[in-house]
């Protein structure tokens, strides 16, 4: 647990709203770098069925 000594309570509850706040935006972040990795994944796969569906057609 934090060891912090806070004047009022509003400063406390300011302090721990702000820890969450940094904690979420952390989060959303995260989950976005993963939303990224997953549509590059998804245009690189669409992009070799494409090119794969194009081969089949010419032979």
């Amino acid at each position: 647990m934090l060891n912090c000594y806070f004047k009022s309570t509003k400063e406390k509850k300011s302090f721990y709203q702000n820890k969450k706040l940094e904690m979420l935006n952390y989060i959303k972040d995260s989950l976005e770098r993963k939303i990224a990795s997953v549509k590059a994944s998804i245009e690189v796969l669409e992009s070799q069925i494409s090119r794969d569906n194009e081969v089949e057609v010419t032979n």
